[in-house]
């Protein structure tokens, strides 16, 4: 677990998180809306060297990001997804069996689909404002 008050903290959150998000490679996080899912996934994009602009997917629900070293990451965004079928149409399998690292934003949508070692991220948000990340 780990708290933070402020946006600037939020390379440290991202620090918290690194190892485990390379070795499991698919990480679901969980929060409500405004909780900072999307601006602790762009740390995170920098700490990983993403070399394009990283945003949320809402639109498009997948977004692929590629790294100074070439490696591919695939961020998600499941909270405009209306059923199963639009995620097996996107052949998420091919995504999230890809090897490659996964971030997903709203998995609750996609539970029954994630893998068994997802690493699955909370943010809870405190009343003034501060955010408690627990892994």
């Amino acid at each position: 677990m780990i708290e933070i008050k402020t946006i600037e903290e939020l390379p440290k959150a991202a620090d918290f998180l690194m190892d485990e998000i390379k070795i499991n490679r698919i990480t679901a996080f969980y929060g409500e809306m405004g909780a900072g899912k999307t601006s602790l996934i762009k740390e995170i994009c920098k700490k990983l060297d993403v070399t394009d602009q990283v945003n949320s997917p809402t639109f498009s629900i997948i977004n692929e990001y590629h790294t100074k070293t070439g490696e591919i990451i695939y961020h998600f965004d499941f909270y405009r997804l209306k059923n199963e079928d639009e995620l097996l149409d996107l052949g998420y399998e091919d995504y999230l069996f890809s090897g490659n690292i996964c971030l997903i934003e709203w998995p609750e949508k996609i539970e029954d689909f994630l893998p068994p070692e997802t690493l699955k991220i909370q943010i809870l948000v405190k009343a003034n404002g501060t955010r408690i990340i627990i892994k």
